[in-house]
């Protein structure tokens, strides 16, 4: 049986007031990208997301961002390599202090874009990923889209696993319709589910101009504070169940 993963970002609380409805997700994916502090969430919500995913069976990865809470991490801040890899590396630790068995790290909004493109920034996440696996005793796998976050992880020997977003627009070279941007949002339940269930089984996804791009994807990702987002969310796994697709983590 094929299988994949089903991950959501969650945890994403804004002075204390969740952006997604965590019980809901939960209960759906078998992965939770958990908000470490920078971009939302705080030390109690870390605590209660560690909890839901012990209580629903849920893998926990951390997903740190640029300290950007006005912006909810989607603005590029400009640090230095060493500013960054501080800031990720304080993030994860918060998360591992509120109890969390964080099985892997994907960084969030604008940092997971930045890290496709530049070197020192994803040398910066990868050398606190390291850090913390070396603490942990195991090597934590890195979630992404491939470029020079991939080439850091492996040079520092650290897994790469791809991902694959259901609930957002592809452009025709691999990367994502920018937010704001017609066709960068999907919102209709049968439409992302038809997708996952493409991406599980012949792993390509349809570009906004129609065109198919190449994603070999182990997860697969449904924003949590999206628009209809535990509608797509169960839409995604009755359909990829229906079609025979196993839904489990692979961390």
């Amino acid at each position: 049986m094929p299988a994949i993963d089903l991950n959501a970002d969650l945890g994403e609380t804004v002075d204390g007031v969740p952006t997604a409805d965590d019980d809901a997700m939960f209960a759906v994916v078998s992965s939770a990208s958990v908000a470490c502090g920078a971009h939302a969430g705080d030390a109690l919500s870390m605590a209660d997301a560690a909890a839901r995913a012990r209580r629903f069976g849920v893998a926990v990865g951390a997903h740190p961002s640029y300290p950007d809470r006005a912006g909810f991490g989607r603005t590029r801040i400009e640090m230095t390599a060493e500013a960054l890899g501080a800031s990720v590396a304080g993030q994860l630790a918060a998360l591992v202090a509120a109890g969390a068995d964080v099985r892997y790290v994907k960084p969030h909004g604008a940092l997971y874009h930045a890290v496709q493109a530049d070197p020192a920034q994803a040398q910066a996440v990868v050398g606190a990923v390291a850090d913390l696996s070396r603490t942990l005793g195991r090597a934590l796998p890195v979630l992404g889209l491939p470029g020079a976050i991939s080439d850091a992880a492996a040079a520092a020997g650290l897994p790469f696993r791809v991902e694959a977003f259901l609930d957002r627009g592809y452009l025709p070279d691999g990367s994502l319709v920018p937010r704001g941007e017609p066709g960068a949002l999907l919102a209709d339940p049968d439409l992302v589910a038809a997708r996952a269930v493409r991406l599980a089984r012949d792993g390509v996804v349809e570009a906004v101009d129609g065109t198919l791009v190449r994603a070999d994807a182990v997860s697969l990702c449904v924003h949590g504070d999206s628009p209809g987002a535990v509608a797509m969310a169960r839409a995604v796994r009755a359909a990829l169940q229906a079609a025979g697709v196993e839904i489990r983590a692979p961390w």
